[in-house]
Formats: C-alpha cells, sequence, structure tokens
C-alpha cells in the first residue's frame, strides 16, 4: 500500500478552494435576506447566482489558456487578489447592479484557479497519487457545501449578509498568505501548446461529454440554489433552521462524492446512468415531501447524496476523452458545470416568481437533465462500438 503522504501544499489548495466554493454557493443560505435587503424579489436574487456561474463559464476558459505561459505560483496569488477585492466589492455593495458586479469578478477566478491549481495539485506529488491529489483539491468545494455555506448562512443571520462576504474575504486572505509563503515557483514548462490542447475539442466525445455535463447537471442548482425560500414559504420552517438544512444537504454531498468516486472507478458507464437516473427521482421526492417538514429534510439528503454521486462520473469522462487538452478540457468541464448552474438560477429564479411559485421548482429542475439521459445513453453507445471495434485498445 502506498504511503505517501498529501503535501501541506496540496492542503493550501485545498483551502483556496474551500474559500472559492464558499463564494460560489453561499448566496443560497442568504438568498431571502439579500432580496429583503436591496428591495428586489427572490428570483432576481436567484440570478446573482447565474452572473457567477456564467463569468466562470465564459471567463473560465479564456483566462486559463492566456494564464497557463505564466508562473503558476504567481498566478495562483493573483486570483488569490481578484477573489478577495470581489468579495469586499460584495461585502460593501450598496444596490443590486453594484452586487451583480462583484459576482462576476469573484466568478472569473474560479475557473483557472481549479484548472491551473488541479496542474499544480499533480506535480506535487507522485504519478499514482495525481488522482488523490486532484481529489484532495476538489473536497474543498464538497466542504465548502458541508461548512462553508451554513457557516456563511448563520453569520448572515446573525450579523447581516454583508458580514459573510466579508468572512469569505478573510478565507481569502489566508489561502493567499499560504500560497504565498509555501507554493514554490514552478515554471512555465507544465503548459502544453494552446492549439494541441484545442485540438482535442475535434473528438465528438469530448462534446459529448461536456453536454452530458450541462444537460445532467442543470436540476442541482435549479433546486439547491431555492432551498432557503423553498423551506421558509412551503415547508414552514423559520429562517434560522436553512443554516442546519444546509449542513444535512452538505453531508449528503459528501457521501455522493464517495459513492460517486467508487461506482465510476467500477464501471463508468452504469454509474453515470445510474446516477443522473437517482437524481432525477430525488427531484421529485423532494416535490413530493415539500408539504412536510420531516420528509422534506430526508428528501433533501437524498438530493444531496444523488446529486454530487453524478460529478466523478461527469469529470472522470471528460478526461477520458480530453487527449492533447486535458488541462483546457478539465476547465472547460468546470464551465459546463456552471453553465448549468447559471441555466439552474435562472430557471428556479424565473419559477419562483411566477404563478407556479417555490413549489413547483423540483419538478421544474427534473426537464433538462432527461435530456442528459438522452446524451448518457447515446455516448454509452458510442463508447461500446469503438471498445468492440478496437477490443485491444478499450482499456
Amino acid at each position: 500500500m502506498n504511503k505517501e503522504k498529501m503535501p501541506l501544499q496540496v492542503w493550501i489548495l485545498t483551502l483556496a478552494a474551500f474559500a472559492i466554493g464558499t463564494a460560489e454557493f453561499v448566496i443560497a443560505g442568504i438568498l431571502p435576506q439579500v432580496a429583503n435587503s436591496l428591495s428586489i424579489s427572490e428570483g432576481q436574487a436567484g440570478y446573482l447566482i447565474s452572473a457567477y456561474a456564467l463569468a466562470i463559464v465564459f471567463g473560465g476558459p479564456i483566462l486559463t489558456i492566456y494564464l497557463a505561459r505564466f508562473n503558476k505560483k504567481t498566478v495562483l496569488a493573483g486570483l488569490m487578489v481578484l477573489f478577495i477585492a470581489g468579495n469586499l466589492l460584495s461585502a460593501f455593495a450598496p444596490n443590486y447592479l453594484v452586487l451583480m458586479v462583484s459576482r462576476v469578478i469573484t466568478g472569473l477566478v474560479q475557473g483557472p484557479f481549479y484548472g491551473i491549481g488541479a496542474v499544480v495539485a499533480t506535480n506535487l506529488v507522485s504519478e499514482k497519487m495525481a488522482g488523490r491529489a486532484v481529489g484532495q483539491m476538489f473536497a474543498g468545494l464538497t466542504l465548502a457545501n458541508v461548512l462553508g455555506v451554513p457557516g456563511g448562512t448563520w453569520i448572515g443571520l446573525q450579523f447581516g449578509w454583508h458580514s459573510t462576504f466579508l468572512t469569505v474575504s478573510a478565507f481569502g486572505l489566508v489561502a493567499l498568505l499560504f500560497i504565498a509563503t509555501f507554493i514554490q515557483a514552478s515554471g512555465h514548462g507544465e503548459a502544453k501548446d494552446v492549439k494541441a490542447q484545442l485540438m482535442a475539442f475535434k473528438n465528438p466525445m469530448l462534446l459529448i461529454s461536456l453536454a452530458i455535463t450541462v444537460f445532467a447537471w442543470s436540476g442541482f442548482m435549479t433546486l439547491y440554489g431555492y432551498l432557503a425560500p423553498i423551506a421558509m414559504h412551503i415547508t414552514g420552517f423559520p429562517e434560522n433552521s436553512v443554516t442546519w438544512i444546509l449542513v444535512i444537504v452538505g453531508i449528503g454531498l459528501i457521501i455522493g462524492n464517495t459513492l460517486g468516486g467508487r461506482s465510476s472507478d467500477k464501471n463508468l458507464q452504469k454509474a453515470s446512468m445510474f446516477w443522473a437516473l437517482a437524481m432525477i427521482a430525488s427531484l421529485i421526492l423532494v416535490g413530493l415531501a415539500i408539504e412536510s417538514k420531516v420528509m422534506f429534510i430526508a428528501a433533501a439528503f437524498v438530493f444531496g447524496i444523488t446529486s454530487f454521486a453524478n460529478v466523478p462520473a461527469m469529470q472522470l469522462r471528460v478526461m477520458n476523452h480530453g487527449g492533447e487538452g486535458q488541462e483546457l478540457a478539465a476547465t472547460a468541464n468546470i464551465s459546463a458545470f456552471n453553465l448549468a448552474n447559471a441555466f439552474g438560477g435562472f430557471l428556479g429564479g424565473m419559477v419562483l416568481d411566477s404563478q407556479l411559485g417555490a413549489a413547483m421548482i423540483p419538478y421544474t429542475a427534473i426537464v433538462i437533465p432527461l435530456l442528459g439521459l438522452l446524451f448518457i445513453a447515446g455516448a454509452n453507445r458510442r463508447e461500446n462500438q469503438r471498445a468492440s471495434l478496437t477490443p485491444n485498445l478499450g482499456r
């Protein structure tokens, strides 16, 4: 058994990923407060989710291509400075427009930080530890949903939502200091030729894999982004209950991430189809359980498990078809996740502000993932055909 220890630098990247993940998802917990404070509807507040996600979608790959040529330590430190500035602007935003702009600035950081950070993490360990190093870094994102989002929600309830963004800025500052102190200045050699990376996108299987992420994932943020209004307005929970509801869902996300990773290693095709179906089923379950507090909590926990169990399969499939462009493919998949998040935030906000209301959000959330099932079935079929044509190259 390999007993190689995870270097301190990877843990520092985990801390940074935790801060960035908290910044992305914490809006779900403080949505009613932000809406009330800025005199906007909760649906409009939900568009802040879409703005952040779209910044990742379009800014991520462009910034990654541009920044890949520079010293990686400098790039990571620079991105954290931009992250801190964006969150400070959020904390002191006097109106909706400034808050929207600040979310876009913060969102620009996530794609390149995760893409370049993943390369740095793999360079810090031996080849057989590479997968675990990337997993360790991305654990920060999962942890953000268990500790960061509920913690940020609690701070918002106690001291106002501006304090939530100040706290996230403080985590960013700590991460910046650690990056500046402990991460070595690695050169430019790891960056592959941009043209070679872009050529990978001529592979139709990579494009189908990215489409799977966009369609099958879109149901997650449609529900998760609006859990607070649903719990408060429909199920009848008091505002201070939102914190522990998010903790319960967050625990589900961690369990799901683990189960999804193991099942994807065993059989990627079966795992893809099973977990996509399971997430759709869990959304229906939340819709049916919306009137009962106990059943709603149980259904939301199941939703947490089934939704994040999809993530490893989606990432692995993209990496498998990334070829020479794995860095860019990995960043493009982060963009794909966030295109789904942007659409989910927009769709949930529209339903919330419409005549349908919050109770219809879980049912609306299943529509696009159903299309995702068709893409998964198509991808599985093409992979099986390719494996049967080249049996010796199938593994």
